[in-house]
C-alpha cells in the first residue's frame, strides 16, 4: 500500500486536477473486490486490473485507451470557435472551452501565442503543450491558429471585410500568410470561399 494516499485518492487528485485530467490512468491493485474495483472506477479509473494480472489483459486495455485518445484527438482536432454547450461538460471540454474563449477575446492579437495563453490558463508552456496535444493532437501554436481560421470562416462567410482586413481581424500581421493557413486547413483560398 502507497504511504499517506491510497491509490484512489491519487487517481482522483488527478483527474480532478486541470492539469493532469486527460492522462489515462490504470489502477493495478491487490483489492480484488467487485466494491474496489468500482470504487476505483468511480474516482476516474480508465482501467482496473487486479494482481496477480493477466500480461494480455494488460496490454489489450492500454491498446484500447489509446484507441480512445486517438478518437478523442480527432474529435477536438476539429474544435470550431465554440463548443456545443452540454449540461455536464466533462473536464477536457470544460479547459478547452476557456482556451477558445481567451483566444476569441484576444483574437485580433497578434501577439497572443503559447506563452500568453498558458499564463491566462494557469499552466506552465510545456503543461499546456502537453495537455493541447494530448487532446487534439495539435500544438498550442497550431490550436490557436485553427481556432483564428475558423474565427475568419465565419467573418468571411458573414461580413463584408475584405481578405486583409479579415486577416488582421483575426491576428494574423500578414495577409499572405493567412491565405496560405486557411487553404491548408479548410482546402480552398479565402477568396474562393467567399465565391
Amino acid at each position: 500500500m502507497m504511504p499517506e494516499k491510497d491509490g484512489f485518492e491519487v487517481c482522483e487528485t488527478l483527474k480532478q486536477d486541470e492539469r493532469t485530467s486527460h492522462i489515462p490512468i490504470v489502477l493495478l491493485t491487490a483489492k480484488a473486490t467487485d466494491t474496489d474495483r468500482i470504487e476505483g472506477l468511480s474516482h476516474g479509473a480508465d482501467a482496473y486490473l487486479t494482481k496477480p494480472f493477466n500480461k494480455k489483459e494488460l496490454f489489450v486495455r492500454l491498446e484500447q485507451l489509446i484507441k480512445i485518445r486517438r478518437q478523442l484527438q480527432e474529435k477536438y482536432s476539429k474544435v470550431e470557435i465554440s463548443l456545443v454547450e452540454k449540461a455536464e461538460p466533462t473536464g477536457e471540454e470544460r479547459f478547452l472551452k476557456k482556451a477558445i474563449e481567451i483566444i476569441e477575446k484576444n483574437l485580433d492579437n497578434p501577439e497572443l501565442d503559447a506563452g500568453l495563453l498558458a499564463s491566462d490558463l494557469y499552466l506552465s508552456e510545456s503543461q499546456l503543450y502537453r495537455k493541447l496535444k494530448a487532446l487534439s493532437g495539435k500544438s498550442t501554436s497550431l490550436f490557436i491558429r485553427g481556432i483564428r481560421l475558423s474565427a475568419a470562416k465565419i467573418l468571411l462567410e458573414t461580413s463584408e471585410l475584405n481578405i486583409s482586413e479579415t486577416a488582421y481581424q483575426c491576428g494574423f500581421s500578414n495577409p499572405a500568410w493567412f491565405s496560405r493557413a486557411f487553404k491548408e486547413e479548410f482546402g480552398v483560398s479565402p477568396s474562393a470561399f467567399r465565391k
